[in-house]
């Protein structure tokens, strides 16, 4: 499964911003997919994540009520829906996909990760 983020840009605080990651490959509606983002200089932190049908989804609580991820596994896309923005949302955004949810969200093993995308969100 190769993966393609897209989406990120520089916002101001309150604004809303919804990213795409597409993914090749006829497996996408078997993988749970996520989204992580990282700081420079900091660890990578999980943002969310969804079990292959969609009808399931993990948030961290710092995005807890204003990030929504849904995905389209018809054209194997999935979205970052991020609303209420804020400064320290500020990071690159990697889209992932995993085995299952546990394995995205517990156990940190994720099988493929795409290339980040950039939000910026400034005061």
């Amino acid at each position: 499964v190769q993966l393609q983020a897209s989406g990120g840009g520089l916002v101001h605080t309150g604004d809303s911003l919804r990213l795409s990651c597409v993914a090749s490959g006829r497996t996408f509606s078997s993988y749970a997919m996520g989204w992580f983002r990282q700081i420079p200089g900091k660890e990578r932190e999980l943002v969310g994540a969804t079990i292959s049908s969609g009808s399931s989804t993990y948030y961290a609580d710092a995005v807890k009520g204003r990030f929504t991820i849904s995905r389209d596994n018809v054209q194997n896309v999935v979205y970052l829906q991020m609303n209420s923005l804020k400064p320290e949302d500020t990071a690159v955004y990697y889209c992932v996909a995993g085995v299952s949810l546990h394995a995205i969200v517990v156990a940190d093993t994720a099988n493929y990760w795409g290339p980040g995308t950039q939000v910026t969100v400034s005061s």
